[in-house]
């Protein structure tokens, strides 16, 4: 793997603001506006609904062997799949050093063989690192929300061109940001329409997958058939039932034998 990228300067115009209320520690941009929350006696878990539902992606490439992720947050994604994933390298892609240095306040582990944190631009870096990946988790927020330079037809183009075939992109989205249509209209475009979600697995936050397609003349992969059948629909299943899909799935992946 390359060197980390040259590292950008960090806007500190909201500093991360970390709160810890008895079991509960958040990691906030804004007071009130939680952009991560941890359980300080099971630092490990999933606690947000939105994660659990990210972590479907385990329908699609079961035994991945390498997961990139762009934003850290309070590393509740990363923490996970470090401990639950054994055989996949992590790879985590952070522009802000303040959030990188509360790494430890999150009880992330250290650096190893199998676990990065880099500081760098993840839409530099994902454009330089072609057929890198076979997992790509996309939740980089700052303080407005979805930045645009995550949003565009040309990061899609470098994160389709990241992952390997029949590889997936999960990508975490607000209904209500403006930019909503036009993420799904680019997201279409540069994944041939194989893009889907399950319908309400999050409230307000869409979690939308989208599999790169395997090479032509060459059979789909049960996870690139599978999301061809999701996608004949704008949203898959109910509510209540996909919230409790992705428990059910999140409770199997902790409690599985790898």
């Amino acid at each position: 793997m390359p060197a980390p990228l040259d590292r950008p300067a960090t806007d500190h115009t909201h500093p991360p603001l970390v709160r810890t209320d008895g079991d509960r520690r958040t990691l906030e941009f804004k007071p009130g506006d939680v952009q991560s929350e941890m359980l300080v006696s099971r630092p490990d878990a999933l606690v947000l609904e939105y994660t659990r539902a990210m972590m479907c992606f385990a329908l699609f490439v079961p035994d991945p062997h390498h997961i990139v992720m762009v934003g850290l947050g309070g590393g509740s994604l990363a923490k996970f799949c470090h401990r639950h994933f054994p055989r996949a390298r992590i790879t985590v892609l952070e522009i802000r050093d303040d959030v990188i240095a509360l790494r430890d306040q999150f009880c992330l582990p250290p650096d190893d063989a199998r676990l990065r944190v880099l500081h760098c631009d993840a839409a530099d870096y994902l454009a330089r690192m072609p057929g890198c990946c076979d997992v790509l988790l996309v939740d980089g927020f700052d303080s407005q929300g979805l930045p645009s330079v995550l949003a565009g037809s040309a990061f899609y183009a470098a994160c389709r061109r990241a992952l390997h075939p029949g590889g997936v992109l999960v990508a975490n989205v607000f209904t209500y940001d403006p930019q909503y249509a036009g993420v799904l209209q680019r997201l279409r475009a540069a994944f041939d329409g194989r893009l889907a979600w399950f319908t309400r697995i999050a409230g307000n936050n869409r979690i939308l997958y989208a599999i790169r397609p395997a090479h032509p003349g060459t059979i789909p992969g049960r996870g690139e058939r599978l999301l061809t059948r999701m996608a004949c629909k704008e949203g898959r299943g109910l509510g209540w039932s996909n919230r409790l899909l992705a428990r059910l799935l999140v409770a199997w992946l902790a409690r599985r034998r790898v």
